[in-house]
């Protein structure tokens, strides 16, 4: 098994036990990011929420969260 192998298969790990967690950092940040540049950019920070939340539905193949 290559490192990188490895690190997919602990990554995956750490996804199929703190998804939850996981989703909640990314709206956390999301929502930080909204208000520090006062909306102005609310479309990109939501585009780029619903994609990281889309990435770690696909890590592990299950809804961690729902994606704005």
């Amino acid at each position: 098994m290559s490192f990188l192998d490895k690190f997919k298969a602990q990554a995956k790990k750490a996804v199929d036990d703190h998804g939850d967690k996981i989703a909640q950092g990314i709206d956390k940040a999301a929502t930080t990011a909204d208000q520090r540049t006062k909306g102005k950019y609310s479309q990109h920070i939501g585009t780029g929420q619903a994609k990281a939340k889309e990435a770690l539905d696909k890590l592990d193949g299950k809804k961690d969260g729902d994606v704005r």
